[in-house]
């Protein structure tokens, strides 16, 4: 029987087995999957490795991009907050600060167009609120291939009623965008969205967490099977069989969203949050690992607590899913009970 050693010591049997073909389904390389052995001494669970994939992966972690993004300039007087962060955020005087955020959600809406583009706004706009800033506009750029294509017109038709469609119900314009036609898009378009908010200069958050047995607190939807491995599926590459990737593309819901943006907004300024991370690519990987990463602390999660939408969810699914509209928090200490009254009284709207 295969074995692996959980974190008490208990040897448990690890399925399913893993295999170098699996390791290749979850993006990893031989050398990549080798180095995970040296960094815990064992092979991992199915749920490690699950987490080392998305942790991994290009969407997540820059690795053959990050070399070109340190060349770009990130400094000034009046940047408040370059890369690193949720969003950047420029320091426009009279107190005030812009806080922005682009992204591209390319594979996502070439595989679905609507949701797939809805999506990529509402991960932007999340971004924006999370630093504490309150989403006032949306832009876009886009990229499609030549007009005679087969897909061209179902995929612009899809992008521009997503982006319209999550922008409208949340309640913020699409000030500007701008639109291209070219044959070296038929393969797949480009989606860049970008939102811009508004917050005072001296009320930023961060994900920074800090302190030592302060809760983590989940907000937000629930958490369900969409969006497994999205972003292991936005740093691949697309050939035949794009359509079966469809599951992983997240499912939007812009009311809920607006629903979380009053809250978040209620709950930091009634000096609550200690450090925020939306649940955006690799969800509460993802989240969770920034948080704990940027304060150098460790975050244990009790996964009995994660509200999901369906039964009989594995570990593997809670971690890896993409289910939009989701934060994760560390609450001041002494404010759990005045935070999610604040909570319960916006998701009551």
């Amino acid at each position: 029987m295969n074995l692996y050693e959980n974190k008490v010591g208990q040897m448990i049997p690890n399925e399913p087995k893993i295999t170098p073909e699996l390791v290749a389904e979850h993006g990893l390389k031989p050398d990549e999957y080798e180095r995970i052995l040296q960094l815990i001494g064992r092979e991992p669970s199915i749920t490690e490795l699950g987490i080392f994939s998305a942790m991994w992966n290009e969407h997540c972690s820059y690795k053959s991009s990050r070399l070109h993004l340190r060349g770009l300039p990130t400094k000034a007087p009046w940047v408040i907050q370059g890369p690193g962060e949720n969003a950047g955020v420029i320091d426009i005087g009279d107190g005030l600060a812009a806080v922005f955020k682009m992204e591209s959600h390319n594979h996502p809406s070439y595989i679905e167009p609507y949701q797939g583009a809805a999506t990529g706004v509402g991960g932007i706009l999340r971004d924006v609120f999370t630093m504490g800033a309150r989403p006032i506009a949306c832009l876009n750029a886009l990229r499609f291939g030549d007009p005679t294509h087969p897909r061209t017109r179902h995929l612009v038709g899809g992008v521009v009623a997503g982006i319209g469609g999550y922008g409208n119900s949340f309640g913020v314009p699409t000030v500007g965008g701008l639109i291209g036609f070219h044959t070296r898009y038929d393969g797949n378009c480009l989606v860049n969205a970008m939102a811009v908010g508004l917050a005072r200069a001296d009320a930023i958050f961060y994900a920074k967490a800090s302190g030592v047995g302060l809760p983590v607190v989940y907000l937000g939807s629930k958490t369900g099977r969409d969006g497994i491995h999205g972003a292991t599926m936005a740093s691949a590459e697309f050939g035949e069989g794009a359509e079966e990737k469809r599951p992983t593309v997240q499912v939007g819901d812009p009311f809920a969203e607006k629903l979380l943006l009053e809250a978040c907004l209620e709950i930091m300024e009634a000096g609550c949050v200690v450090a925020i991370q939306d649940m955006g690519a690799a969800g509460l990987t993802c989240s969770a690992v920034e948080m704990g990463a940027k304060g150098d602390l460790g975050i244990e999660l009790n996964l009995d607590n994660v509200p999901c939408r369906e039964e009989g969810m594995s570990a593997y699914e809670m971690m890896l899913s993409e289910s939009q509209e989701r934060m994760l928090m560390v609450i001041a200490p002494g404010k759990e009970e005045q935070a999610e009254a604040i909570f319960r009284i916006c998701a009551s709207w």
